[in-house]
């Protein structure tokens, strides 16, 4: 996939060469659609006793519960964001961290821009497949945003009002 970007141990990295498409065409590793993931599985991948060749493309009229059973055989999931004004993809991407445990790659795809990017990291996400007719270095500088955040996220769990309390208790 081109113009990604990923999060390493925190720091914001360009990839260059991901094996990971969304065109079923391609001969590589596939981000697939809910449905078609099921349809394409083996056995030991729908019981949980292998891990899929593909990952998981959810859609925002899918819910991230679906893939509960799933999750311990997934290697990536991609949420689409088919335009910048649909949130859904945030919604999601907290759901599969907090309520549903996921740890592994969570790639925001389709129509990513820079300014979405600080908040998507608060969301979860650890991948960025960036707009491809948007820099990468310029993309680069929206994770550098929202040097305070007021609400909770997954990143920190704690709204400001209580960092700042915790603070004031551990000075005691």
């Amino acid at each position: 996939m081109n113009n990604l970007i990923r999060l390493v141990e925190g720091q914001a990295c360009i990839v260059c060469d991901d094996p990971w498409q969304l065109d079923a065409e391609a001969d590589a590793p596939l981000i697939l659609p809910l449905t078609v993931w099921r349809e394409r599985q083996p056995a030991a991948v729908l019981e949980g006793r292998a891990v899929s060749a593909d990952g998981l493309l959810l859609q925002v009229d899918d819910e991230p519960e679906a893939l509960q059973p799933f999750l311990a055989s997934l290697p990536l999931i991609a949420i689409d964001f088919p335009s910048f004004r649909d949130g859904r993809g945030y919604s999601q991407a907290y759901l599969l961290r907090t309520r549903l445990g996921w740890r592994g790659e969570l790639r925001a795809v389709g129509d990513v821009l820079r300014d979405q990017l600080a908040h998507m990291r608060q969301c979860g996400f650890d991948a960025f497949a960036v707009r491809a007719d948007k820099s990468l270095e310029d993309a680069l500088k929206g994770l550098q945003g929202l040097s305070v955040l007021y609400g909770r996220s997954v990143i920190e769990p704690r709204p400001l009002f209580r960092r700042g309390r915790h603070k004031e208790e551990s000075r005691s």
